[in-house]
């Protein structure tokens, strides 16, 4: 058995929420072959259900795909390809009612008992979609439809410059009808945007003056304006339409027709639009909170912020369990932050040390393309020492390598945070963790270690790949999103790291702190924002008393915080619920645990809600337990 460092950390803090014990009846048989004969039976009886349910789950999942013709684009699939998802409050219905169809299909037709345990676990995941749909609709109206975070205005024309690829003029005319699609979307948007203002659901002033911004950058240039800038669509236009000219897949006739065409849709659709989003963010900015506060204040946002709780952590976690878990996070974190800085010998208090780590130049690479490359370089290296260490605690590994690169200079932003973008099932193109290196004092070397086993091995490129590998799953599975789940796992991955030899250095080991700290203050400050009536500055102000992040930073988060309730608690909530299941393996397997076999009970299944995750695990901690000693 490997002694647990991490267990240490975070015992038993999900009060209600650990392992139950597994069952210890002893059934003591009087007839072993009939016994066997029997066991043979019900295992090929679970084998013929579960082949059977697994091809009905891709089937209905076709059929869901189907009704979002975004989705198959960011698949790289072609189905629907002039299309956009419809987006009234109609649809989303017509969509929950067929989903609830789904389900009531799924229990008439499949008998829960008779399924192996991974197919039981399809259908408990499948059977909580729609349970957490169905909850959802209730707050259609709470919702904010467009911030500067989240909003679809800037969404959709993202999706047509990124995603959608032109390899022939069929697809170029379907890029132009997408156009017009977009154009009504934006209008069945604002109808439910100034719906909910009627209400008193309005996000934050600067959510509108982000908004405005991002409308201004997508509406100013030609075709609109006589301009020698083009707008966004428009330099994407010519740039898809000249690449077929220049494989010889557009004759110039065609190219002046399609290019005229996506002029006339720019024009009379996309602008009219967009404008009319734009008047009317002016004129209704006037009715926003300037200080902002949270979303418990609105029409049923208490019971609004407590379902987006939910179905963040996957957890009936209420508010202020939520805090209080946050409390004495950050209560345990300082004082683990307060170590360091005496084992380094720093003579002043935590906050001191706060501003020793911001600014002095020993914890910045210079900013110049050597010190750039020198960040990317020494991010590998932590990297190539984590992969060496991968077949000591992982029994599954991705096939898809990993490799570091800097954010293409088009969408550098300075200080935008670091992240991943998946490889290929196949393992044909390798993952990539991404940097934003425009400034490098944005950039601090005591963190990046910590971020790069997040965005990297073992966090998210391990998690990701090796769901997007899975064969043993219907596909749903493998495209499921929990947040909980993910970035859980990718918190769980840094202080992991802690226990593979990694944080060589104090002040590294200090930085996975300081991103562990960030993520309890989060549960602080969420809480604190939507439902203790905590104001903008205030979450600021605990923000800056707790972390050494800059203020900057602080400002980001707290206003995504408070445009997007719930999701930030996700992080803190899913890394301790794995702490707690490995820690409950540890005990109830002595000797017999495996490390690897842990962490592949827990990546091999794809993401999942907690409460199904933790039924994973007890399933395999019964498991291990009827295997014969070796």
């Amino acid at each position: 058995m490997r002694k647990s460092l991490l267990c240490l950390a975070v015992a038993g803090v999900l009060t209600g929420c650990n392992p139950a014990p597994e069952n210890t009846t002893n059934n003591t048989s009087q007839n072993p072959a009939a016994e066997q004969m029997a066991s043979q039976q019900s295992a090929a009886d679970a084998t013929s259900a579960t082949e059977r349910l697994n091809q009905w789950f891709e089937d209905k999942f076709e059929q869901q795909l189907q009704q979002s013709p975004i989705q198959m684009t960011f698949m790289g699939r072609k189905d629907k390809y002039d299309q956009i998802d419809e987006v009234t409050l109609e649809a989303e219905q017509q969509q929950l009612e067929w989903l609830e169809g789904t389900v009531a299909e799924l229990k008439a037709n499949f008998d829960y008992e008779q399924l192996d345990l991974e197919a039981q676990t399809s259908y408990d995941v499948w059977v909580y979609q729609y349970e957490m749909a169905k909850a959802g609709a209730r707050f259609r109206n709470n919702q904010y439809v467009f911030t500067q975070m989240q909003g679809i205005h800037a969404l959709l024309p993202q999706i047509l410059i990124n995603f959608h690829k032109v390899d022939n003029a069929d697809d170029m005319q379907a890029y132009v009808s997408r156009i017009e699609g977009i154009s009504k979307a934006i209008s069945d948007l604002l109808v439910r945007a100034q719906h909910n203002a009627e209400q008193g659901v309005r996000p934050p002033r600067f959510a509108y003056e982000g908004v405005l911004s991002q409308l201004d950058s997508l509406l100013t240039g030609a075709p609109l304006s006589d301009s020698e800038q083009d707008i966004p669509l428009w330099a994407d236009t010519k740039s898809k339409i000249n690449s077929l000219i220049e494989a010889d897949k557009l004759s110039d006739e065609q190219a002046k027709e399609l290019t005229n065409a996506a002029k006339i849709a720019l024009q009379q659709h996309f602008q009219p639009a967009y404008a009319g989003l734009k008047q009317w963010l002016q004129d209704d900015i006037t009715n926003t909170e300037d200080n902002a506060t949270g979303v418990g204040k609105h029409p049923d946002g208490v019971a609004y912020y407590n379902h987006q709780l939910k179905v963040s952590t996957t957890t009936d976690l209420t508010a202020d369990q939520i805090h209080q878990i946050g409390l004495k996070e950050v209560e345990r974190l300082t004082a683990e932050m307060k170590a360091i800085k005496d084992q380094v010998g720093f003579p002043g208090d935590l906050q001191a040390f706060f501003e020793f780590i911001k600014k002095d130049d020993q914890f910045y690479y210079p900013d110049t393309d050597a010190g750039r490359q020198a960040y990317i370089d020494d991010s590998q290296q932590y990297l190539d020492f984590i992969n060496s260490r991968l077949p000591e605690f992982f029994g599954t590994l991705p096939k898809a390598g990993l490799v570091v690169k800097r954010v293409e200079p088009f969408r550098e932003q300075p200080g935008a945070a670091q992240h991943y973008f998946p490889g290929t099932p196949d393992g044909s193109r390798p993952g990539v963790y991404y940097a934003h290196l425009s400034d490098m004092r944005s950039m601090p070397k005591n963190e990046m270690e910590a971020i790069a086993y997040h965005e990297g091995s073992p966090g998210h490129h391990m998690q990701i790949s090796i769901a997007q590998e899975l064969t043993s799953v219907p596909t749903f599975r493998t495209q499921a999103r929990f947040t909980v789940y993910s970035e859980g796992w990718a918190l769980y991955a840094e202080l992991l790291a802690k226990e593979m030899g990694a944080y060589q250095n104090p002040y590294s080991d200090f930085g996975r702190l300081i991103t562990e700290m960030w993520r309890a203050v989060r549960l602080v400050v969420d809480t604190g924002l939507h439902s203790k009536g905590w104001t903008e500055q205030q979450a600021i102000d605990y923000f800056l008393e707790k972390t050494p992040i800059a203020e900057g930073a602080v400002l980001s988060e707290v206003r995504r915080y408070l445009v997007i309730p719930g999701q930030a608690t996700a992080y803190k909530i899913g890394m301790i619920k794995i702490l707690e299941l490995r820690r409950f393996a540890e005990q109830q397997l002595g000797d017999r645990f495996d490390i690897r076999e842990f962490h592949d009970t827990i990546l091999t299944g794809g993401a999942l809600p907690l409460s199904v995750l933790e039924r994973r695990v007890q399933n395999w901690v019964n498991q291990v337990k009827t295997r014969p000693l070796a």
